[in-house]
């Protein structure tokens, strides 16, 4: 059997972080350690080509970070999308295949992430798988081909801006995991997530 294709790992950080004040969400500390630290140690050793981080602004404030950092390839701020087609567009440029987007404020996901996003799109023989728990799919949670970088570009000159329109349109596989004890993709976006999150860790 031959070994998986590297995968470029992809850390979405570009959110203006509303509901906790503003700022980059990622750098919050959680239990004494930064929500991107978290979600570094857990998507690194499953990505073989590297992270990416897309965060607009001062790439100095995420001088730690083992990847370059990716700003919006379009103008406007057009959200997650933009993000992603940075990813895309990375990966292309060095010839890798793929690119596992996942969220900066995410602390929880899970070690088998790539593996299982892999197997569900080869099974079902399509390009692009999307992550799932509980009853939700999590549409910036997501193994892309890189291929998919110039229709997503068209997509977005052409004003749309919904990520589970482009993504549904394209028919995702689906991975999913349980939502217990700890659902791998809670996203901190509230005071009341981050304390959440933390009282999760003490009872681990």
């Amino acid at each position: 059997m031959s070994a998986p294709a590297p995968v470029l790992g992809l850390i979405l950080a570009g959110g203006q972080a509303r509901r906790m004040g503003g700022g980059d969400k990622p750098l919050l500390r959680l239990a004494g350690r930064t929500l991107l630290d978290r979600v570094v140690e857990r998507l690194a050793p499953q990505c073989a080509a590297g992270l990416a981080l897309s965060a607009n602004g001062d790439p100095a404030r995420f001088a730690g970070f083992p990847g370059p950092v990716l700003p919006d390839p379009v103008p406007g701020q057009p959200g997650p999308l933009a993000g992603i087609l940075a990813g895309l567009e990375q990966a292309a440029a060095a010839g890798i295949g793929s690119v596992v987007s996942v969220s900066g404020d995410a602390p929880f996901l899970p070690d088998d992430l790539v593996a299982r996003l892999a197997a569900a799109r080869d099974a079902a023989g399509g390009a692009l798988a999307l992550a799932a728990s509980g009853e939700r799919q999590h549409f910036t949670i997501a193994l892309w081909p890189s291929a998919l970088a110039g229709a997503l570009r068209a997509y977005l000159d052409r004003g749309e801006r919904r990520v589970g329109g482009f993504v549904l349109a394209r028919s995702p596989a689906l991975a999913a995991w349980p939502t217990e004890p700890v659902d791998p993709f809670l996203n901190v976006n509230t005071p009341e997530d981050l304390a959440a999150a933390e009282a999760m860790l003490r009872g681990a």
